[in-house]
């Protein structure tokens, strides 16, 4: 399911992005001369795993392709700065232009400075989520100032399970939810601490005890923490 608001921040983002990308500073734009490289993550390596049996004449093995080195890490044309060749650094395959990678990155930090500007709340969400992927690296070496965006949506939670020592007593805020919103949380032999749901698609607030050990969300999107967490 969709979220409305996200997704029509998104689609707004996509056309801004395209157009901020085009003035990247220290050459990067020089570098992409040709056509602009697609807004794609580079492609992710192909897991290889044991084989199940002895290998036929068909058989290949997948891995990791190879990265450029970083004193071979070079534009076609101009520079890069210290801080882009640091972000550059072990993601570009060999054969793959940098500059591409590059404006991956770039275009990431785009993406959260036009989210940050619609809602805080939801750019954090879309990093909780992974719907800003690789926002990680691109926020170190290249738009630091997004710094406290992935060090808040690292103590959130996206849908899913989460138990164990990955649960953190405290305030959670859902910011945008869908109107399919529930949750549970349970504490040991299963024991259930609280649970709930939301129809509306408005905000939602939960408190995580500090028996808790499994959190379950459904339709909730993601929940960013409220105050200190210690």
């Amino acid at each position: 399911m969709r979220y409305p608001f996200l997704a029509g921040a998104v689609v707004v983002i996509a056309t801004a992005a395209l157009a901020a990308c085009g003035s990247s500073a220290d050459g990067s734009k020089e570098a992409a001369a040709g056509g602009k490289p697609s807004a794609a993550a580079p492609p992710a390596p192909s897991v290889s795993g044991p084989s199940a049996g002895p290998a036929g004449p068909r058989a290949t093995r997948t891995s990791e392709p190879p990265k450029v080195p970083a004193d071979g890490i070079t534009p076609a044309t101009g520079s890069f700065t210290k801080k882009q060749k640091e972000y550059l650094t072990d993601r570009v395959p060999k054969g793959m232009d940098p500059a591409a990678v590059l404006q991956t990155g770039q275009e990431t930090c785009d993406r959260l400075r036009y989210l940050v500007k619609a809602d805080r709340d939801i750019a954090v969400g879309a990093i909780v989520t992974g719907e800003v992927a690789d926002a990680k690296p691109a926020v170190t070496h290249l738009c630091p100032q997004h710094q406290d965006l992935v060090d808040e949506a690292a103590l959130g939670y996206a849908d899913g399970t989460h138990q164990g020592a990955k649960l953190r007593p405290g305030r959670y805020l859902a910011a945008s939810p869908t109107k399919n919103c529930s949750w549970q949380l349970t504490g040991a032999n299963g024991k259930v601490l609280g649970s709930g749901s939301s129809d509306t698609g408005g905000r939602v607030e939960i408190t995580v005890p500090t028996a808790a050990r499994t959190f379950t969300s459904t339709g909730c999107y993601a929940w960013l923490p409220e105050g200190d967490k210690s």
